[in-house]
């Protein structure tokens, strides 16, 4: 048996980073460099995995200072990028995890978060129709899997068994990154082929915004300030608080400034006006729906229904395996308004993915558990 080389973390410079990510099919548009630069509130650093002089992971870790303290929470979102697969079966999550945790320490970490990009379960679209349409069915967790993944067991029970804290079952969106997610597989599949697994309201909705004479365009940072305009709207009508333009110009800027097909603009126009927006990142093969705007007036057009059918062409044209539509929550509840989300996105025949969830390791358990408490107060 072949003993294991130690492995050791540093830093590594963007264009390390980025040549790493060029070889993976997909990595999270948030393990970028870029998204450093977009979160102006942490502070960020591309680490990498060294066996011997060979890069074989990296990382982009944020840094969030704790009050009054210099000291910080490190956080890898959505990462690291790791062969999760080889990891699990292997068994020797610790060789990977001890390097980085030392790493992070050493800049002054007093807890590390991760969100490992590894599916525990997935639910198909029948399934969830099904649940859906069952009132003794109240939450996602309670509804046998179509596929319990090995590799997602594994690593919970080595992430419990090496002290990390599990993600709390929460109801609604929770803090962090999405733990639910609902993806349309687009690998090996047609345009004709992914429009006929919609229901017949998505296929209805998509002609009527053609018929109506519906006109989706790509847009360019100069119609930033009109998205804005009424995702504004879509704010105050959906009761959520929006982010201000100078976080969308400063995404932009940062994305499209690392590659030009990260981040895109799409509008929908009917007869000169704007109807919806959208936005859509893309690393490799993997695409996802991130930010969408509607007006009130108009909505019959079904603009954002033709936004999405532009989008998912595109991403199925460049190659891309997953069209993501992102975020769901756990409930299955008519009284839950969240439900209509969960209809909407089921409509495109995709299905729904649950994560392993981010994990939190405590290295100074005094300050991590203070930090949580300030947290908690201040949400």
């Amino acid at each position: 048996m072949t003993r294991s080389s130690a492995l050791t973390v540093r830093e590594i410079t963007s264009d390390q980073h980025l040549a790493a990510i060029t070889e993976r099919p997909s990595v999270s548009f948030l393990q970028t460099p870029a998204w450093g630069v977009v979160k102006r509130d942490w502070r960020s650093r591309s680490v990498g995995w060294f066996d011997g002089d060979k890069l074989v992971g990296e990382a982009l870790v944020l840094y969030r200072k704790a009050p009054r303290v210099r000291r910080y929470l490190a956080y890898v979102p959505e990462g690291p990028s790791i062969d999760w697969d080889g990891v699990s079966a292997a068994g020797d999550l610790q060789r990977w995890l001890a390097p980085l945790v030392e790493h992070v320490k050493a800049q002054g970490a007093f807890g590390l978060r991760m969100g490992p990009p590894v599916v525990g379960r997935r639910w198909s679209n029948a399934t969830l129709k099904n649940a859906l349409a069952d009132p003794g069915v109240a939450r996602l967790r309670d509804v046998p899997a179509d596929e319990t993944t090995t590799t997602g067991t594994a690593l919970a029970e080595q992430l419990t068994a090496l002290g990390w804290r599990p993600p709390a079952e929460v109801d609604g969106f929770a803090a962090g990154q999405p733990r639910h997610v609902f993806q349309l597989p687009l690998e090996g599949r047609s345009e004709d082929d992914v429009l006929k697994g919609f229901n017949q309201l998505w296929r209805r909705n998509i002609k009527k915004a053609d018929k109506s004479g519906v006109v989706v365009s790509l847009g360019t940072s100069a119609d930033l300030p009109e998205f804005h305009r009424i995702y504004a709207e879509t704010a105050q009508r959906d009761a959520f608080t929006p982010r201000p333009l100078s976080y969308f110009e400063g995404m932009w800027a940062a994305m499209t400034g690392e590659a030009p097909e990260r981040l895109r603009l799409y509008l929908a126009h009917h007869e000169g006006d704007l109807v919806a927006a959208a936005t859509m990142t893309r690393v490799g093969t993997h695409a996802w729906y991130s930010y969408g705007a509607s007006t009130t007036t108009k909505r019959d057009v079904r603009g954002s229904n033709a936004i999405q059918w532009r989008m998912m062409c595109d991403a199925l044209a460049e190659g891309c395996a997953v069209y993501d539509l992102r975020g769901i929550t756990d409930t299955l509840s008519e009284d839950d308004p969240h439900a209509g989300l969960i209809r909407f996105k089921l409509g495109t025949g995709g299905h729904a993915v649950e994560y392993v969830g981010e994990w939190d390791l405590p290295i100074s358990r005094v300050l991590y558990s203070a930090f949580d408490l300030y947290m908690k107060r201040r949400s």
